[in-house]
């Protein structure tokens, strides 16, 4: 039941029997309950070695999605729980609602302190701010505050706000009735009331013109929406998380962006540094999509050759998270072997942070003497700062007359 709250399935496959020479499917029928208990939406396909037609229908009595019997055919299996996955995200996924990638907090001091700002700001309704520049994962910080929340039942939903035409706004983020303008042709619920619950996460907020922010706050002052072509007022239960790459201090000293808006979203500000400064993490995001981008295209890469790691270490990552994960996704449908190498990462030295080393060899010299430095000649503890393995570690020193 852990593995469910922190793994968050969209279905389960699950034997009826557990024990050897009981083939009751007691186990399975009792598992079932408790997970329908505790996780309604997840989608449950039991699987059993016995075609006991009225365990099946108990089954599904208790909420099972199918029912799967061994010997089972593959392509019927995979059908089944592709469906029950369909059925989850459908049933639990707002249109705009959002599904992140997991937080890398890494171990540097920046990403430590706002660790333990996040835990402390997550489970209150505070309202957050969030900096940094473009591409740092500032949508990934908000699901996280979103996970750690008491709102985390139910999705968080995101909006770029700097996306909705002037035209647009008031429908688009509250919500207009039937007749309200041409075209419109039905009820239509805004952004504001299918976050009714739960989280609404404003992405890019730097970006909204003056008029919209007047909207804005107008609707966060009253905690109602009313919508277009309608004269009642609806109340809103929100958790608001808003995120800029803009200096809003200086946009409000310049008159751009609203002084009391900034007060009103800037309650609890949280500052994501790019990732030139959180290097410690750089590494496991490259292996996090490696393994992303092999199963989505497919291919054979599993890993990180040793070179391609130092390489990535020594880029300038001006792009951030974002831009590092495009260059991963190029490296693996380039790449043939089951190891990203160096030429698969297609860098130029535009993109090296030293313009004055001539190649990629000389940046891997220059960071194994640097590390030596560092370590006192320590090899271990060189091998571990450079993430390379002892041996790989030797035949460098060789190969530089190190």
């Amino acid at each position: 039941m852990e593995t469910m709250r922190t793994f968050k399935p969209d279905a389960v496959l699950l034997d009826m029997n557990f024990e050897t020479d009981i083939n009751t499917g007691n186990e399975g029928l009792f598992w079932l309950s408790e997970l329908k208990r505790d996780f309604p939406t997840v989608e449950v396909v039991l699987f059993t070695a016995y075609a006991d037609i009225s365990l099946a229908v108990e089954g599904m009595k208790r909420g099972a999605f199918d029912f799967v019997v061994k010997p089972w055919d593959n392509a019927k299996l995979l059908a089944t729980l592709e469906e029950a996955c369909k059925k989850h995200r459908k049933s639990t996924l707002p249109e705009t609602a959002t599904v992140s990638p997991a937080m890398q907090w890494g171990e540097s001091e920046a990403m430590t302190r706002l660790r333990h700002e996040v835990e402390k700001v997550a489970p209150t309704d505070a309202t957050v701010l969030i900096t940094g520049e473009n591409g740092t994962g500032k949508d990934v910080l908000a699901n996280e505050i979103h996970r750690l929340s008491r709102r985390a039942g139910r999705p968080m939903v995101s909006v770029d706000t700097g996306a909705i035409t002037d035209t647009l706004f008031e429908s688009e983020m509250f919500g207009h009735v039937k007749g309200a303008f041409t075209d419109a042709y039905a009820d239509h619920i805004g952004k504001f009331e299918q976050a009714n619950g739960t989280t609404l996460f404003l992405d890019e907020i730097g970006n909204l013109p003056l008029n919209q922010q007047a909207k804005l706050l107008r609707v966060l002052q009253n905690r109602s929406i009313t919508k277009v072509g309608d004269t009642k007022s609806v109340p809103i239960d929100i958790r608001l998380i808003c995120a800029t790459n803009r200096d809003l201090k200086a946009m409000v000293k310049e008159g751009s962006f609203r002084e009391d808006l900034y007060y009103r979203i800037n309650m609890m500000p949280l500052h994501l540094p790019p990732l030139r400064e959180r290097p410690d993490e750089i590494i496991s995001l490259a292996e996090l999509f490696v393994k992303e981008f092999a199963a989505t295209y497919p291919r054979k890469a599993q890993s990180l050759s040793d070179e391609a790691k130092q390489l990535l270490l020594h880029c300038r990552w001006s792009g951030n998270i974002r831009e590092l994960r495009g260059c991963i996704e190029k490296a693996v449908i380039y790449s043939e072997t089951e190891q990203i190498r160096v030429e698969d990462l297609k860098l130029g030295d535009s993109e090296l942070m030293d313009e004055n080393i001539a190649s990629m060899a000389d940046y891997e010299e220059k960071m194994i003497r640097e590390a030596l430095k560092k370590h006192n000649g320590n090899l271990t503890l060189v091998s571990k700062a450079l993430k390379m393995s002892r041996p790989t570690l030797y035949n460098r020193l060789k190969k530089y007359g190190i």
